[in-house]
């Protein structure tokens, strides 16, 4: 594929090697051309010194051939509107742009935008190391409503079938997390010493899942 990035900040620039080394042909653009000092010597993609809303500047990049567009740049007005441009002008279907501001990204996703919220995205991994015990997001959905989170089962769940935790905790297994490997479980199987147990289900409901496990292990103690 051919894919546009706007913006050669770290993420930017890392995505476009990346990109590169999967077989893909990548154009990067940023206003400041001192930004492409980032990319690596070898980097065989385009470099456009530009801004990426500008229709001429994205043309140069070759976005009327462009499978994708990526819009990380440092600015969320920049991001959207590039994003905007590339779907609604050249009528490029995968378009993903970083948000720093969760409800703009919200209200983005709703437009049909896909957003990645920096900002909430970073403060869900820092919670996740500073409060380990119970579920906390490892990914939410755009309206904020379905996550998918890391549930602390505590060592009584040791031994026992995934089913009777979903039956106790009224919730539903996404995955299992053991030894490095992840794991899709059925009802049969049994919880081992280590494993990390992933759920899906309602953010508000996340406290109740808690309040259950915890119910559980004082019953167990």
């Amino acid at each position: 594929m051919h894919i546009v990035i706007m913006g050669c900040g770290r993420v930017g620039s890392t995505l476009a090697h990346i990109l590169e080394d999967k077989g893909h042909s990548v154009a990067i653009i940023d206003q400041s051309p001192e930004a492409f000092r980032r990319l690596r010597s070898g980097f065989r993609g385009r470099r456009i010194t530009g801004f990426g809303f500008d229709r001429d500047v994205i043309a140069e990049a070759g976005i009327e051939r462009a499978s994708a567009f990526v819009a990380v740049s440092s600015g969320d007005n920049s991001n959207i509107i590039s994003a905007r441009v590339a779907r609604e002008t050249f009528g490029v279907d995968n378009v993903v742009a970083r948000i720093y501001d969760p409800r703009r990204a919200e209200v983005y996703q709703r437009l049909g935008i896909p957003t990645v919220a920096t900002v909430r995205w970073t403060a869900d991994q820092i919670l996740r190391r500073l409060l380990p015990e119970g579920a906390e997001p490892l990914w939410r959905d755009p309206t904020g409503e379905v996550v998918l989170a890391e549930l602390d089962s505590g060592h009584l769940w040791v031994g026992e079938k995934v089913g009777a935790l979903e039956e106790h905790a009224s919730t539903r297994v996404a995955f299992l997390s053991r030894m490095g490997d992840a794991l899709v479980p059925d009802r049969d199987t049994v919880i081992q010493d280590g494993d990390i147990v992933h759920i899906m289900a309602a953010a508000d409901d996340l406290e109740r899942v808690n309040a259950a496990v915890a119910a559980r292990n004082g019953e167990e103690s």
